[in-house]
């Protein structure tokens, strides 16, 4: 009944305002021009409605006929067992839709910590992204991960505050935090308009139009201009608005700055100038727009696709290492996935040129060439057959071997060749340097001994893959009997060309595989498609924590292997010493001793006997003397090497391997265990008793603040200390509290807490 007088109410006001319907009526699929395409990304913390959001712009682009609810396990782009099960998104999902006359190529990426590296890998090939933010909670711990990985490539934004309808939401407060907590310039352009306690629609500040959603399931919204007779208070307040908005954009963007100052107005400017302006802030990153709605009360979808298109970035405005491949195919692999009826998928979007069946293919970054199988267009896990994929498009191609997640792959070795050229000559220009090379390629350079030349950045920006995150959990994992043990070798091999931070070893004193991942959820997620798509009823050891060690002081040694294997004499002898540098960069982890006596001896080193002792220095940083955990923080320096004529390069490398535990134990070592970066939301009403609990956990306070009637605690706390800590929490709160985690870093033990973490490693 209140709903028919809402309608009623506003059908009065509106009764000579065209209706439109929001279900695509664009039915030519004319997407020649690139600039008609726009790449994004939907990034948010846990829960804050990402696929909900991708459902709705599914289903009013016409693609889908119903819309799923993540809560019925129905949605499109949760397409796996687990995601519908446990409502969450584990994998980033592709779709494309039409929407008036352009295509969006849609990904959907996890919101859970855990699985973070699907975020980082989708992030290197968008255009552009729309942060989800819950309109009740602002910006969230996760909203500051993925805001930094974002920042990471450079990606333009814009915010979505969704669950407007919620009696707790505040539109104003959530730009207060975006602009405290992530230390950017947001613009409201959208404020909610209520009736009755519910929200129906929002004023689009641009336009001073009021959109109210009337009837149907969300199709159909009726705009009105809003006016100063009919209006009053309503129409002065978002002039206001409008006016804040005008002038902000101003002192940001030269272009609209000057038009004001010719018209001596800021109320003459056509509402096209204005989103102009947006978008070029957008684009350059200097402000962040912000837009509202409901996504699963249907309202403010259309208008965060139109906003998508309006201010986000089209292929053809984004600047990258592809520029150097001009018509030539460059392409990026983003995504690995095994299908039971196709094989080995890989996600590739293209940047250059054109994608065919059947293409032969070149992968920079693994130096060798592929044939490609059948080439497909995805919407999320329904894979259609095409011909050929056009540049800025997302193809998925079947029967590659060796490309892995983070690949640059183009058409030919010439044209890598000519695109390293070309690219080589553009990195000489500084502006043109600064602008191509993201930050998340910055940390590799700065890992090089000298300043880089333009040759050596070439090199990194065309054999750029994702940075992997190391582990935290480990566990052991063993087949339910022999036979199966290939299978599983198998699967891991599988699951790890999907997920990188996910990892396989075996212990070399037990014989047992072990995996490391993430966190408790992805271990226990890689156990559940283990036994669901491999059919293989893998048991799991209790969760360990992955400790590191590192060096207490420095030591020196020397080690000579000298014997007879067959007829052949093999010698080595080194001499090394290590000290710990804290952040040593990997490609810094040896040095070679630069004093007069030593260089002499070590110029002459060939290339292959390098190699044999990098190879001896990470098989040694792999054990550290206390616990047989990895060591961290250290340098390794060779002072002499001698070597025979005719040793093999596994006698040099067993050589340095035992000199180095030999420097290890006469330094000795200290234990470093991870340390999470945990935000805990709870009622007030239950905060006191989380608190005592987490005071037993050894968390350090760093933050206490309310929002709204809950208290949001940033503390940091040793990982070990929080095994099944969820189990604990729902206890604790009767449910009502909720949490998010992060690595933060890893920290010294004190020597109490070091004998008890060996004695829970080894039992003894």
């Amino acid at each position: 009944m209140k709903s028919f007088s809402v309608v009623n109410y506003y059908r009065k006001i509106l009764k000579n305002v065209h209706t439109r319907n929001y279900c695509s009526i664009v039915k030519d699929k004319d997407k020649s021009g690139i600039d008609k395409i726009r790449n994004i990304g939907i990034l948010a913390h846990i829960d804050a409605g990402k696929t909900t959001t991708t459902e709705r712009m599914l289903f009013y682009s016409g693609t889908i006929r119903s819309m799923g609810e993540v809560h019925h396990g129905n949605t499109v782009t949760d397409y796996m067992e687990q995601e519908r099960q446990r409502g969450i998104t584990i994998t980033s999902a592709a779709v494309s839709f039409p929407w008036q006359g352009h295509q969006i190529n849609l990904i959907d990426t996890p919101g859970h910590i855990d699985f973070t590296m699907e975020v980082e890998q989708s992030l290197a090939v968008l255009d552009g992204a729309v942060v989800v933010l819950d309109g009740s909670a602002g910006v969230e711990a996760q909203t500051l991960t993925v805001w930094r990985q974002a920042d990471g490539y450079k990606v333009p934004r814009v915010l979505y505050l969704n669950k407007m309808d919620r009696s707790d939401a505040d539109a104003h407060a959530c730009v207060r935090s975006v602009e405290d907590k992530l230390r950017v310039t947001p613009l409201l352009l959208h404020e909610p308009v209520h009736y009755e306690g519910k929200l129906i629609g929002i004023i689009d500040l641009i336009t001073l139009e009021e959109i109210i959603w009337t009837k149907g399931r969300g199709q159909y919204y009726t705009k009105r201009k809003l006016t100063e007779k009919a209006d009053g208070k309503k129409w002065e307040t978002s002039l206001g608005d409008h006016r804040k908005i005008i002038d902000t954009l101003s002192s940001l963007d030269d272009r609209l700055a000057d038009k004001i100052i010719q018209q001596e107005s800021l109320d003459n400017l056509d509402h096209t100038e204005i989103v102009q302006a947006i978008r070029r802030c957008t684009k350059n990153m200097s402000l962040f727009p912000i837009l509202c709605g409901s996504s699963y009360k249907n309202i403010g979808v259309q208008t965060l696709i139109d906003g998508i298109i309006s201010y986000l970035p089209s292929p053809l405005d984004r600047r990258g290492v592809h520029e150097g491949f001009g018509t030539d195919l460059s392409a990026r692999a983003f995504k690995v996935q095994h299908d039971d009826q196709r094989g080995v998928l890989t996600f590739l979007r293209l940047y250059s040129g054109e994608l065919t069946k059947g293409q032969k293919i070149y992968n920079l970054a693994r130096d060798k060439s592929e044939q490609t199988g059948l080439l497909y267009v995805a919407l999320a896990d329904d894979y259609q057959p095409v011909d050929k994929v056009t540049s800025g498009n997302i193809a998925v191609v079947s029967a590659l071997k060796a490309t892995m997640s983070g690949d640059l792959i183009t058409s030919n070795q010439a044209a890598a060749n000519r695109a390293k050229e070309k690219l080589t000559t553009m990195l000489k220009d500084q502006a043109l340097c600064e602008e191509l090379v993201f930050p998340s390629a910055r940390h590799r350079l700065q890992a090089l001994d000298s300043d880089p030349t333009s040759d050596e950045i070439a090199d990194v920006l065309l054999g750029i893959g994702n940075t992997v995150p190391d582990p935290v959990f480990l566990c052991s994992i063993e087949p339910p009997s022999a036979a199966y043990q290939n299978a599983l070798e198998t699967a891991l091999e599988q699951l790890q060309r999907e997920d990188p931070s996910l990892r396989v070893s075996t212990d070399e004193d037990t014989g047992q595989m072990v995996l490391a991942g993430m966190g408790e959820l992805h271990l226990e997620i890689i156990k559940e498609r283990i036994i669901r798509e491999y059919k293989i009823d893998v048991e799991l050891g209790a969760p360990q924590i992955s400790y590191k060690e590192s060096l207490v002081g420095s030591a020196k040694h020397s080690a000579t292997i000298d014997r007879k294997i067959g007829s052949a004499k093999q010698m080595a002898k080194v001499v090394m010493s290590a000290r710990t540098v804290k952040g040593v960069a990997q490609d810094k982890v040896l040095k070679l001793d630069k004093t007069a006596e030593s260089a002499a001896n070590l110029a002459h080193i060939h290339p292959r006997y390098k190699q044999a002792i990098r190879r001896g220095v990470d098989t040694a940083l792999l054990h550290g003397p206390k616990l047989g955990c990895p060591l961290v923080d250290v340098q390794v320096t060779l002072h002499w090497f001698e070597v025979g004529r005719g040793t093999s390069e596994s006698v040099v490398t067993a050589a340095v391997t035992q000199c180095l535990r030999k420097v290890w134990e006469e330094a000795e070592s200290v234990l470093l265990e991870p340390v999470m970066s945990l935000q805990l939301v709870c009622p007030e009403s239950h905060s006191s008793r989380l608190m005592t609990d987490l005071a037993r956990r050894r968390a350090d306070m760093q933050h206490v603040h309310l929002r709204h009637k809950n208290k949001v605690i940033d503390c940091l706390v040793p990982l070990s200390e929080l095994l099944g800590y969820s189990s604990t929490l729902r206890s604790l709160s009767s449910g009502l509290a909720s949490f998010s985690m992060e690595f933060h870093s890893n920290r010294q033990m004190s020597p109490h807490e070091e004998e008890q973490a060996i004695r829970t490693v080894t039992g003894f």
